[in-house]
């Protein structure tokens, strides 16, 4: 004869309690060094106001007598500006372009994946303060969209620059060592800013870590704060002599045209624009409208 099975107990019902550890966040800070020439490029207020808002299209008389650029106020929009006037610096970096660096290194580094870096790590400061003085920088450039027109653009150059970030981490998850090693290798194979090495074609935007007491980011903090930064940004010193001839025949144009410089924002934006707008506006203003037939729709048979 069998035998029953014990009845089960109501402590045999219960079910496993679940326990979560306890997420353990530390923070690393780095001392960032300018290796090669950082190229800011911020969209302009003027442009965005117009991806909200599209202005209603022009006539080919209102777009003769509009400017199609106006170098200095390029120059003046394509930085990232303070807000707060008691900051040391007037120039700050925007905190997410280090985190995705981060996390586009590890795409070419083995030991972790792009995405899980980006849940892993974090930067903790809301403002990355910038120090480096600001040149105008004037270069040629391909616009995004089918035709890929050749254009000028006026942007914001630092050829020195230093910065201080602070990375937040998932100590369980990922190593002190690891965040190091990724910092570095994407001052190396990815940077910031246009031009970037990422995007293959220059190596603009590279940096080194360096130590607190390294007298090369010193002298940058030092004498390259808010005060430089201002008088920079009302001069508009030219960066190159390519960049002063174009800025001189500019101003010569003005004059000879007698002609207000009333900047016209453009439809179509630069391929190696950092926003990363261009696949929005194609579905806009960037396709051009399609053709008629000319022949016309077909006509209905005859009865």
């Amino acid at each position: 004869m069998a035998k029953r099975s014990a009845k089960k107990t109501d402590v045999d019902a219960v079910d496993p309690i679940v326990e979560i550890q306890q997420i353990d966040v530390a923070h690393a800070t780095f001392y960032v060094l300018g290796k090669t020439p950082l190229v800011m490029n911020r969209m302009p207020k003027k442009a965005r106001e117009h991806l909200l808002l599209p202005p209603p299209r022009r006539n080919k008389i209102e777009l003769q007598i509009t400017l199609k650029h106006n170098p200095p106020v390029e120059f003046n929009d394509a930085i990232y500006r303070c807000r707060d006037n008691k900051a040391p610096t007037l120039i700050h970096l925007p905190n997410g372009c280090f985190k995705k660096a981060i996390a586009q290194a590890a795409l070419d580094i083995p030991g972790a994946t792009k995405a899980q870096i980006g849940r892993l790590v974090s930067i903790v400061d809301p403002t990355v303060y910038l120090y480096g003085k600001p040149y105008l920088y004037m270069d040629v450039v391909r616009l995004a969209g089918p035709s890929r027109a050749p254009d000028i653009r006026t942007r914001a150059m630092f050829p020195e620059w230093a910065c201080k970030v602070t990375v937040g981490y998932v100590r369980k998850l990922i190593t002190e060592r690891a965040v190091v090693n990724l910092f570095g290798a994407a001052g190396l194979i990815t940077g910031i800013g246009d031009g970037r090495t990422e995007k293959g074609s220059r190596d603009n935007g590279q940096w080194d870590l360096v130590s607190a007491n390294d007298s090369r980011w010193k002298t940058i903090v030092a004498k390259q704060a808010r005060s430089v930064q201002e008088v920079a940004m009302k001069a508009g010193e030219p960066v190159d002599l390519d960049t002063e001839e174009l800025l001189a025949w500019f101003k010569t144009e003005i004059v000879r045209r007698e002609q207000e410089p009333v900047t016209e924002v453009d439809d179509l934006v630069e391929e190696d624009e950092e926003d990363e707008i261009a696949a929005a506006e194609e579905e806009t203003d960037l396709i051009p409208p399609k053709r008629r037939r000319r022949n016309g729709p077909r006509s209905e048979a005859r009865e």
